[in-house]
């Protein structure tokens, strides 16, 4: 029996990232405030990371710092983030993927340690994870991919990745010609050069959505 894999964004698809960033954003600028700095946070993310340089640790202090986070509170984005909770359905999807059969991985743009705790809050294994923090780039460009290909030897025709961000995740997995499912838990329109196989508002009914994309064999 040839292997399935189903490869993951983590923050967004599986923890719930605008929650997140949005409590602490709450905390240190006020409620009133929250949808304006989230947006600009949002604006800034892409190009901190943009040549790799930067931990995700450094990227969401750094981050902080331009929204104008009062000195000494700059770190709390990052120090937030491991008590961020993944999606309700997430854990019992997941469970049925394995079931399943199905191989997991996560390919994310965050640092090994904060990678790990999101892990405990999902609450399922995966078989492989590639973090930014391990190969000095972010997505949307194409070294995670590489990296786990490279790691699990699985044919393309044999994955499958699943993601709710257009931009780092679904419009690369086009690029490379991979099958991809869109989380879309925010209601948004698909794009030009970035076109899902598949698109779902959250992970429910995933599994058979995958078994459909990659039959067992």
């Amino acid at each position: 029996m040839r292997e399935r894999w189903a490869t993951f964004d983590c923050y967004g698809t599986l923890v719930d990232w605008n929650g997140g960033i949005g409590a602490e954003l709450a905390r240190v600028f006020g409620a009133d405030r929250v949808e304006e700095q989230l947006h600009r946070y949002h604006e800034l993310e892409p190009a901190l990371e943009a040549d790799g340089s930067r931990s995700y640790h450094e990227v969401l202090t750094e981050a902080m710092r331009r929204l104008g986070a009062p000195e000494g509170s700059e770190y709390g984005l990052a120090d937030s983030l491991p008590a961020w909770e993944a999606f309700p359905e997430v854990h019992d999807e997941l469970s049925e993927l394995r079931s399943r059969g199905w191989r997991l991985g996560i390919l994310s743009n965050t640092d090994p340690d904060l990678i790990a705790a999101s892990q405990v809050q999902i609450g399922v294994p995966f078989d492989e994870v590639v973090v930014a923090g391990e190969i000095g780039s972010y997505k949307p460009a194409h070294h995670h991919w590489e990296e786990f290909f490279s790691r699990s030897g699985v044919r393309h025709d044999r994955h499958v990745h699943v993601a709710a961000s257009l931009f780092h995740d679904i419009a690369p997995a086009n690029e490379l010609g991979l099958r991809s499912v869109w989380i879309n838990r925010l209601g948004e329109s698909s794009r030009e050069g970035a076109r899902p196989d598949r698109e779902l508002p959250d992970l429910r009914g995933l599994a058979g959505v995958l078994d459909e994309l990659v039959p067992d064999a």
